[in-house]
């Protein structure tokens, strides 16, 4: 009976570090305040996004949450004046799946904000379908709808400098190719219904965000604006709320323990918006708060610039 009682012990003290120390991460050191400053986090109703946007406005920051459901994110909003003890948090209508609904968002909060410093494109979806503009669901609204948005504010931010600018991307990118055929052809990364079709499609999606990253911060020399992509962990949070059911009854006990908590998850976005003296890692990829080489094919210049350039003629920025 001792022996198992010691095997019992050991697990459950290999477990609780595996969680603590592996699973946690590192968090943001700085403690930068941010008053007098101006955030937009998108997708900040939920998720990693809403810890987020508390994050910075305990700091002192206006904060700007960019969401699509009203419902949701002016639910949002008490939760996150009220955790924060900040009544400098603003909602605003946002679907970045429709770029008419972008431009309209880039056009009130022009209007009505007279400064950007920093813009957190954080929303993402996993899911198929088409967006408003029959864009396949995550190509419109993980990359054309942030490519989008973050052009038509780029003057503010530039004017507002230093300033910066962050992409969440994920790990998943390691997975994702950018087959310009099939965007040419379906306005979609991938096409096909199948749960493998459907990964492939969202890690499709995060390689657009770390080559918009690389491609953006080259377009940025000699501004005042810098930017960023990031993994944040395996995050215990909605992103497979449009799955099956099933799926998701299948995955709660793993996302319980392996995945990072939503607290946990925004570290690396934090760091990336506050930490002090990264300016000269613009462009570059940081997970665990810490920057991290990628692969070749998120920094590849010529796959870069085609998907800019793509990107602006589908946007009609071109």
């Amino acid at each position: 009976m001792s022996t198992l009682l010691l095997v019992a012990a050991a697990v459950v003290g290999i477990a609780y570090i595996f969680h603590h120390v592996v699973v946690k991460g590192k968090s943001c050191k700085s403690d930068a305040k941010l008053h007098g400053k101006t955030v937009i986090v998108t997708g900040s109703n939920t998720g990693i996004g809403k810890t987020t946007a508390i994050d910075l406005a305990k700091r002192g920051a206006r904060v700007i949450l960019a969401c699509r459901s009203k419902q949701r994110g002016e639910a949002a909003l008490e939760e996150i004046k009220r955790e924060s003890s900040s009544n400098e948090v603003v909602f605003m209508q946002l679907d970045l799946g429709s770029l008419k609904s972008v431009r309209s968002f880039a056009e009130t909060f022009l209007k009505s904000e007279s400064k950007l410093d920093i813009l957190i494109n954080n929303a993402g979806v996993f899911m198929q379908g088409r967006t408003e503009d029959d864009f396949g669901m995550m190509f419109g609204v993980n990359h054309l709808g942030h490519f989008l948005l973050t052009n038509l504010l780029l003057e503010r931010l530039k004017q507002c400098g230093p300033s910066r600018i962050v992409n969440v991307s994920s790990l998943a990118y390691t997975m994702g190719k950018i087959n310009f055929d099939c965007l040419n052809t379906h306005k979609a990364l991938a096409v096909g219904t199948s749960s493998l079709n459907v990964f492939q499609g969202y890690a499709n999606s995060k390689l657009c965000n770390s080559l918009f990253t690389h491609e953006l911060a080259k377009r940025l020399k000699g501004t005042k604006v810098t930017c960023y992509s990031l993994h944040p962990g395996a995050i215990n949070s909605e992103l497979t709320r449009n799955t099956s059911s099933v799926l998701q009854l299948l995955v709660k006990p793993v996302t319980a323990f392996f995945f990072k908590d939503t607290i946990q998850g925004c570290q690396t976005t934090v760091h990336c918006a506050v930490q002090e003296d990264i300016e000269a890692l613009s462009g570059r990829y940081f997970s665990n708060c810490a920057v991290r080489e990628v692969y070749a094919k998120a920094k590849d210049d010529v796959v870069a610039n085609k998907l800019w350039e793509l990107s602006e003629r589908l946007c009609g920025l071109a």
